[in-house]
């Protein structure tokens, strides 16, 4: 038994181990097929320890290590498939899971030449061609379409070597692992284009895991006297992990910054980040010469609707508002939630107030439509609240408290009146208690 592995798969179970913590906080598709990933090059460093055993045991061992560590370097391409709803991406890593296992099976099990290492090295390089060209009109991507073409250079290539005597095997081998890290590497690339040290060392170690299996076989052909310690030949795993957990680390701060910045239920700017940009508006109109426009919003009837039909329609009424007004203001323009039934638009240059009163009357056209809330339609209405700067204020605390006044004479004159004209409300208190954190 080969005892010297203890040392690496101790190393890569506690790497695993905290990889599992990290992700476990911010569970993704991706973190989810990493950690199986971790788990099986632990597998693949516990089945290492019983290649040594004679006949079947030792066979079958290091069918399972190999299997592994290549099973392990599909999923990783596999977690950073784009679109990996479609259903021929899974159709895609069954094939190659199954090819490559029955290769490798072949390979350690079979005897030494055997002619069926043909059928599966071109059932390995054919079979991803057909469900690419299966699947043309419903998935194209070009990331398929590499993978397609490295599968059918990696058929060729173990055609060429598999059965070159002794070191035949070793060659498809190596040549098989190659192709499936550089791969991870490419992938990789492809997906986390981004100036992070977690991207810069998982994509930098998938690129020297890969060259592993090609600078080793050729120091043994050319430097037989030169020995490296496997130790230094693992180094590669450690910085993938480590570069793994960076990047899992990096996206929980920026889920944590954009938690701290929109609102959970809609996805809109919160308040924080709604009077960040008011004032960024404001600043750059007084820079210009030139207007901004603020809408404060309340919705008529949404209490009565938690009251009667529950927080979950209440929820369901603010999430399709949310995603009506947003789709119909500009993108230049801002909507945030800035309270539990209030929505508050920030109308960026150019704008004056008749168009300003146009966005508020159509807002209103399209809350006079029943709104779906989970097995009823409900229809409700809304008080707005329209400012603009620099005629009807000259700061933000004062902008806010102009729209704030004209919602409440709104809500007071309401009754069966819907004029935009009678402009409208937002929460005087949330303006300007964040305008003064705003301005510090």
């Amino acid at each position: 038994m080969d005892w010297s592995q203890i040392p690496d798969l101790a190393t890569v179970s506690l790497l695993a181990g905290a990889f599992a913590s990290i992700a476990k906080q911010g569970r993704t598709r991706a973190s989810r097929i990493w950690l199986i990933c971790w788990l099986m090059i632990c597998v693949h460093f516990a089945a290492s320890i019983f290649v040594p055993l004679p006949h079947a045991t030792g066979d079958f061992a290091a069918f399972l290590s190999l299997s592994s560590l290549a099973d392990a370097g599909i999923l990783f391409m596999y977690s950073t498939i784009p679109y990996h709803d479609q259903i021929s991406n899974r159709w895609m890593l069954m094939t190659l899971l199954s090819t490559i296992t029955l290769y490798l099976g072949l390979l350690t099990l079979a005897p030494l030449g055997s002619w069926t290492l043909v059928p599966a090295a071109v059932l390995l390089g054919g079979a991803p061609l057909v469900i690419a060209v299966a699947t043309l009109r419903s998935f194209r991507h070009h990331l398929r379409w590499w993978l397609v073409g490295a599968s059918g250079a990696l058929a060729i290539y173990l055609l060429c070597v598999q059965n070159r005597g002794v070191s035949g095997p070793d060659l498809a081998l190596n040549g098989l692992l190659f192709t499936l890290y550089a791969g991870c590497c490419i992938h990789f690339w492809h997906i986390y284009r981004k100036n992070s040290a977690g991207a810069l060392i998982s994509i930098s170690g998938f690129g020297a895991w890969a060259l592993v299996f090609l600078i080793g076989p050729l120091m043994d052909a050319y430097f037989p006297a030169v020995h490296v310690q496997g130790e230094v030949w693992n180094l590669p795993k450690y910085l993938v992990a480590i570069g793994m957990i960076l990047l899992l680390l990096e996206e929980q701060i920026e889920h944590n910054k954009y938690l701290a910045l929109h609102d959970e239920l809609t996805g809109l700017p919160n308040r924080r980040l709604f009077q960040d940009r008011l004032k960024v508006a404001i600043d750059r109109a007084r820079r210009q010469s030139t207007s901004t426009s603020l809408l404060v919003i309340d919705l008529n009837g949404f209490k009565a609707v938690n009251d009667s039909l529950g927080h979950h329609a209440g929820d369901a009424v603010l999430k399709s508002v949310a995603s009506a007004f947003a789709n119909r203001v500009r993108r230049c323009d801002t909507v945030a939630r800035t309270g539990g039934d209030e929505f508050s638009v920030v109308l960026e240059e150019p704008t004056n107030r008749s168009s300003a009163l146009q966005v508020a009357d159509s807002l209103l056209q399209l809350l006079a439509k029943p709104i779906q809330a989970d097995e009823n339609s409900v229809v409700i209405g809304a008080s707005i609240g329209v400012a603009v700067f620099p005629e009807d204020a000259s700061s933000l605390e004062a902008l806010c408290i102009a729209a704030d006044l004209q919602m409440y004479r709104d809500k007071q004159d309401l009754g069966q009146s819907t004029r935009v004209e009678q402009i409208l409300r937002t929460d005087a208190s949330t303006c300007v208690d964040s305008a003064v954190e705003v301005n510090g």
